[in-house]
């Protein structure tokens, strides 16, 4: 009903007038204006994508997190945080259309009330959806071919990475929160590392839930992966904890394939747990990967 709500406030939004552009977003398919002056993003895979075609929003929440991005916020106004929008700073900016998703998507009919506003979540199909908010940017801002470029990048890349993982064995996913360690399966938040790359589960009955399964040092070792990949997450976020590397540094993790051949592949954690979806973190998640298999 919200959903439902939101989008006929979206409509009503929208200048008669307008030259507008249907769109695939988390709701389905959108009408949005073509080549806004005004943005606010409240989204950080939609900044990723937006930057990497050179599209500057106008409002920005007021944190990005990723040292990548942090030339788009230069300038930029603040329209609140990632979950709280300051709905006074943007309605003061006068959008002319906002860009949600993931963790501001409970605030687009709220925010729909104010501009037209799209809901780009990237959630299910990350690669799919990823480069269809990618084709959708490219079609708002008239940057079709910058877009088409972009993904045809990704998809040789993919593609390369895919052939270099064949036959590598089984994979597991972890997320560490300090001395905490959560495993995410195919069908989990991370799972398009096993989905888009071809790569077999280590464990193929690891929890399908939105923060991972909480797991032991055992579990690892039980599953025995031939290629550990590691998210951090406090190093996300930028809070001080145990990192990472200290955490998996276990008598019982030393018994992994993984471990023993070197293939515990430390991703980025910032752009894969806070940007997923975006083209750069997308792709810069394919380079270290490769990077890593070429250490072996």
């Amino acid at each position: 009903m919200l959903r439902a709500i939101g989008f006929l406030m979206f409509l009503l939004s929208v200048p008669a007038n307008a030259e507008t552009v249907a769109v695939e977003t988390f709701a389905g398919r959108i009408v949005a204006p073509v080549l806004p002056d005004r943005i606010a993003v409240f989204d950080l895979a939609a900044l990723d994508s937006l930057t990497a075609l050179g599209v500057q929003p106008f409002g920005l929440i007021s944190r990005v997190y990723l040292p990548y991005l942090e030339d788009a916020a230069v300038g930029t106004v603040p329209v609140g945080s990632l979950f709280e929008p300051d709905f006074e700073a943007v309605f003061a900016m006068s959008p002319d259309l906002i860009i949600a998703g993931g963790r501001s998507s409970e605030q687009v009919p709220e925010l729909a009330r104010i501009a037209p506003t799209l809901d780009m979540t990237i959630w299910g199909n990350t690669v799919e959806e990823g480069l269809a908010r990618l084709a959708a940017y490219g079609q708002i801002f008239d940057k079709q071919a910058e877009a088409e470029s972009l993904i045809t990048d990704f998809n040789n890349k993919l593609s390369k990475v895919r052939a270099a993982v064949s036959g590598s064995g089984r994979a597991l996913i972890v997320m560490t929160n300090g001395p905490k360690i959560s495993a995410y399966g195919a069908g989990g938040r991370f799972g398009w590392l096993h989905d888009a790359l071809e790569l077999p589960e280590a464990v193929e009955s690891v929890e399908k839930a939105t923060h991972g399964e909480a797991i032991s040092f055992e579990f690892i070792r039980e599953a025995n992966p031939d290629i550990l990949f590691v998210i951090d997450r406090i190093a996300a976020i930028g809070q001080d904890s145990e990192s990472a590397s200290a955490t998996l540094d276990n008598v019982l993790v030393h018994e992994t394939t993984a471990w023993k051949t070197g293939q515990v592949i430390h991703l980025s954690a910032g752009p894969i747990y806070l940007a997923g979806g975006g083209i750069q973190s997308m792709t810069l998640t394919l380079d270290e990967i490769l990077a890593g298999l070429k250490d072996r």
